[in-house]
């Protein structure tokens, strides 16, 4: 991977999580795309950091959801 795309791999990871870590969710999803986007260009495609986020977002719902329906 080319090093300039590597950095600004790195950099739009880098103030994605620190725009989570201060509430500023819609700066989060930008930063986010960026890094998505960046690397749908790279040779080399990496695992997204992000998934985590997206397993944990996955979880409380399915909680929420089972909670629910267990009021039925």
């Amino acid at each position: 991977m080319p090093r300039l795309l590597a950095d600004e791999m790195a950099e739009a990871e880098r103030k994605a999580i620190d725009s989570l870590a201060r509430y500023k969710f819609m700066q989060f999803g930008y930063w986010a795309a960026i890094w998505v986007h960046l690397n749908r260009l790279a040779a080399k495609r990496l695992p997204n950091p992000f998934a985590a986020f997206v397993y944990a977002a996955r979880f409380k719902r399915s909680e929420e959801q089972k909670g629910a329906t267990d009021g039925d």
